[in-house]
C-alpha cells in the first residue's frame, strides 16, 4: 500500500466485499471471520492502566508493521484520528462502534482492498478480521490463520491448555473465533417467514443482528448471522457448519420465498421494486434508513432480473457511500440535517445517472 495513503482515500476505493462476487452472492453479501487474542502476562484492557494500554498498543503495532503484511497495510492511530474518520471505518466494517468511541491508545491496520483489519486494543488486545464477498469462509479462514500464525511467532498469546485462548468476554474463550455472514433476506421478510429463520437460528445458538452487528437493528432486510459458541468445537468444525449447513439452508429458504413471490404476488413485487427505483431517482431529501430500505428492493429486483441497467456492485457501494461519514468525507465538510439528506439524494441520482 502507498505509504502516504490516508483514511480519507478509502472513500474512493471499493472494498473486496462490495464487489457482489463469490458463491451465493445474490443472498450472501459478505463472509467475515474474526479471532480474539490477548498478550500473555499483560492485564486485559478492563484492568489495564493507561500506561499499560499504551505499551500494549505500541508492542503490537511494532510487530504488525514488521511482518510481511507491512507493505500492504495502512496503520491508523485511532486515538489521534478525527471522529469522522473513525465513523468512516465503522461504516466500512473495519472497526467496531466500541472501538471507534473508546478512549486511550488503540489502532487498526487495514489493507488496500479491505479484506484484512487488525484491531488493536478493542475489547481484547487483538481482534483479527478477514472479510470476503459472497460465501467464501474457507478463503477467509486460510488467510486469517496465516496472519494469526505470523503474529503468534512474534507475540506470545494468552492460552490455557484446557480452556484455549483467554479473552476479555467469556463468550469468546476457547477458539476466540467469530464467524459472521451478512445476508440479504427481503423475500423472507415479505412472506412473513423471517421469524422462522430467527427461531431456528436461536435453537442453533446463533446470533442474528443488524447491518452493523451487536446492538443494531436490521434495516433494508440486511442481517448478520454469527456463532455464539467458541468453546468445545475446533475452528474448522464451526466454519464447516456455516459453510455446509447453516448458510446454504437460509439461502434455500430465501430462494423459495423469492420464487413464491414471483409466482403468487408478481405484480405487487414489481410495484415495490419500481416504486423504490422511482423514489431513489427522484428524491431531493432522503435518510440513510430510507436508502437502505429502497436499495433492498432494487437489489432484489436486479437479482430476480426484473430490473436492468444497474449492477449489484453499484447497489452495494451506494449502501456504503450514502452513510453519514462517507458523505462528509466525499464532500469535505460537516453535514447535518437537510444538508446531509440533500447531499445523499444528489449523490444517489448522480450514481444512477439521473439529475
Amino acid at each position: 500500500m502507498d505509504a502516504d495513503l490516508k483514511i480519507s482515500e478509502l472513500t474512493t476505493r471499493a472494498g473486496e466485499w462490495l464487489r457482489g462476487e463469490g458463491p451465493h452472492n445474490e443472498v450472501v453479501i459478505s463472509s467475515r471471520i474474526r479471532l480474539a487474542r490477548n498478550l500473555a502476562n499483560k492485564p486485559f484492557l478492563s484492568k489495564a492502566t493507561r500506561r499499560q494500554r499504551t505499551a500494549v498498543e505500541k508492542k503490537i503495532r511494532d510487530v504488525v508493521l514488521s511482518t510481511n503484511l507491512a507493505p500492504k497495510i495502512l496503520y491508523a492511530d485511532l486515538q489521534e484520528s478525527p471522529e469522522v474518520d473513525r465513523a468512516l471505518l465503522v461504516e466500512r466494517h473495519l472497526i467496531s462502534r466500541n472501538h471507534a468511541s473508546a478512549e486511550g491508545a488503540r489502532g487498526v491496520a487495514v489493507d488496500a482492498d479491505e479484506t484484512i483489519a487488525i484491531m488493536v486494543n478493542e475489547e481484547d488486545h487483538l481482534r483479527l478480521q478477514v472479510l470476503r464477498s459472497g460465501l467464501q469462509l474457507d478463503d477467509a479462514w486460510g488467510q486469517i490463520n496465516e496472519i494469526d500464525d505470523d503474529l503468534d511467532a512474534a507475540l506470545e498469546f494468552a492460552f490455557h491448555p484446557r480452556f484455549g485462548y483467554l479473552t476479555a468476554c467469556p463468550t469468546n474463550v476457547g477458539t476466540g473465533i467469530r464467524v459472521s455472514v451478512m445476508l440479504h433476506l427481503p423475500a423472507l421478510k415479505l412472506t412473513g417467514d423471517i421469524e422462522k429463520v430467527f427461531r431456528a437460528a436461536k435453537e442453533l445458538k446463533l446470533a442474528v443482528r443488524g447491518l452493523y452487528g451487536e446492538g443494531t437493528e436490521a434495516t433494508g432486510e440486511f442481517y448478520q448471522v454469527s456463532n455464539q459458541t467458541t468453546l468445545g468445537k475446533e475452528e474448522p468444525e464451526i466454519i464447516a457448519e456455516f459453510r455446509d449447513t447453516v448458510i446454504p439452508k437460509i439461502v434455500e429458504f430465501e430462494h423459495r420465498a423469492r420464487h413464491a413471490l414471483i409466482s403468487e404476488r408478481h405484480r405487487a413485487l414489481e410495484d415495490k421494486i419500481y416504486r423504490a427505483v422511482g423514489l431513489l431517482r427522484s428524491a431531493r431529501l432522503i435518510t440513510s434508513e430510507e436508502v437502505l430500505k429502497e436499495l433492498s428492493f432494487v437489489r432484489l429486483g436486479v437479482n430476480l432480473e426484473i430490473l436492468g441497467g444497474v449492477d449489484v456492485r453499484t447497489i452495494n457501494e451506494l449502501m456504503l457511500m450514502t452513510q453519514p461519514a462517507h458523505l462528509q468525507k466525499l464532500l469535505g465538510k460537516k453535514l447535518e440535517g437537510d444538508d446531509r439528506r440533500a447531499a445523499r439524494a444528489d449523490f444517489i441520482r448522480e450514481r444512477l445517472g439521473v439529475v
